[in-house]
């Protein structure tokens, strides 16, 4: 099983396909990982690893990656790991596309390292909006409760704070509204329409960024075969 260790923390990665890289930010909340591609309206690795070569993983403490849990921990520590699997592959430069949290990973990629990201699909993305912040301590408290038994020693404090450096902000949670008014990167945003995903997030994503675009229908049955193609021939046109 491919996978890299840095400060004790073990990262599981796949790899498909050839051409310019195209790293995946998988669904799934907390427990983002590859599997959860396949519960997607589509799959990327099936439908991309034709065109570029496809870097899927497991974020930490999801799927089949590890890592201790801080009370200092929060979206930075992602970023972290994402710049260190791309310099583990020898990666300098790569599209990102995340569906669900993985829309703030992207973003957050984005802000840390703008040189290394060519262009970004964002696919419903995850965002604070109305009364939803009590869904998001659910989803974490019910993944942390699980990890929990795993790693004992870590305090209920600890949890608290993680959870609170998560999921207490606004707008996408980990970047500020001006953050993407100012990026330059191209960006496809399809848009969310449900209580962790919602419309309102992706559509001011795409208004802010002044080089987005926003799909508004995506996932039903019948335009899927479309946006595979609208998101192919976007990722293709913004290849270095």
């Amino acid at each position: 099983m491919p996978s890299f260790d840095r400060d004790g923390v073990s990262i599981y990665y796949e790899e498909y396909g050839q051409g310019f890289p195209l790293l995946l930010f998988a669904p799934g909340g907390m427990r983002s990982s590859i599997a959860h591609w396949g519960q997607s309206p589509w799959n990327p690795i099936a439908e991309l690893a034709g065109d570029f070569r496809v870097v899927a993983m497991d974020q930490r403490n999801a799927g089949r990656s590890r890592a201790p849990v801080r009370a200092d921990d929060g979206w930075h520590v992602y970023t972290a790991d994402h710049a260190a699997l791309l310099d583990h592959l020898g990666i300098e430069r790569c599209h990102v596309l995340g569906g669900c949290i993985g829309g703030p990973y992207c973003l957050g990629l984005m802000q840390s390292a703008p040189d290394r990201v060519a262009a970004a699909v964002l696919q419903q993305p995850i965002g604070r909006s109305g009364e939803n912040q009590q869904a998001f301590y659910e989803m974490f408290d019910g993944w942390a409760a699980e990890l929990g038994q795993s790693q004992p020693e870590v305090t209920e404090d600890a949890w608290r704070s993680f959870r609170s450096n998560m999921y207490d902000g606004d707008f996408v949670f980990n970047v500020s509204r001006d953050f993407v008014r100012g990026c330059q990167i191209p960006m496809l945003v399809l848009l969310g329409n449900d209580l962790y995903h919602p419309s309102e997030t992706s559509g001011e994503i795409a208004r802010l960024a002044p080089n987005a675009e926003l799909v508004e229908r995506w996932k039903e049955p019948e335009v899927v075969a479309d946006t595979v193609r609208q998101v192919r021939e976007f990722l293709l046109r913004h290849t270095p």
